[in-house]
């Protein structure tokens, strides 16, 4: 358990942080299943739509720090060779 001041207030920002971090992490997901679910359906110009939405959210959670740049980029790499992939 804390004990100085400096400790008991680390302890607050980080638990606040964590959940501000949960939540962008859960929008990232969140977002990724949305393209998969649209390309699943076979429906070209919703996945192109909600895939335009993901990269915006793909690129703030990497800016922000919540994943590695390499790892957004995978996912954009990935999600667009599917939605180009549908024909």
């Amino acid at each position: 358990m804390a004990n100085t001041a400096q400790a008991k207030k680390r302890v607050r920002q980080t638990a606040k942080r964590r959940g501000q971090n949960f939540g962008l992490r859960s929008r990232l997901r969140t977002a990724i299943k949305s393209v998969r679910k649209a390309i699943a359906a076979g429906d070209k110009s919703l996945a192109e739509a909600v895939f335009s939405k993901a990269m915006s959210v793909i690129d703030s959670t990497a800016s922000k720090g919540i994943i590695h740049k390499n790892k957004a980029s995978r996912h954009k790499s990935r999600l667009s060779g599917a939605v180009k992939a549908m024909g």
